[in-house]
């Protein structure tokens, strides 16, 4: 991942708090640090402009579906992290090149 600077702290929609803590527990374990030291940025409920779910990779093809789903994205040690989720993609994954 090319993960970007730090952000300020943004909205967290209430019904993503699973979500959120899907996510850190993810992210701490890839860092091996407590979920407790991830900060969360933000976390919103999305319409994303395809199956690709804003992580397209190179290569494939994706359903021209608008597609709901969510974006959390996390900070740690001045990073921010991007997770997302959509379709059948319940449980957030770590997007790699957002776009």
């Amino acid at each position: 991942m090319t993960p970007s600077g730090p952000s300020t702290p943004g909205p967290v929609d209430p019904g993503l708090h699973g979500l959120v803590d899907q996510a850190r527990s993810d992210l701490a374990g890839r860092l091996g640090v407590a979920a407790q030291d991830i900060t969360t940025v933000s976390a919103a409920v999305v319409t994303w402009p395809d199956s690709g779910l804003g992580c397209r990779e190179r290569g494939r093809v994706y359903l021209q579906v608008p597609t709901d789903g969510s974006r959390i994205v996390l900070s740690h040690g001045g990073r921010d992290y991007a997770y997302h989720t959509g379709g059948r993609t319940l449980v957030p994954f770590l997007c790699e090149h957002p776009g």
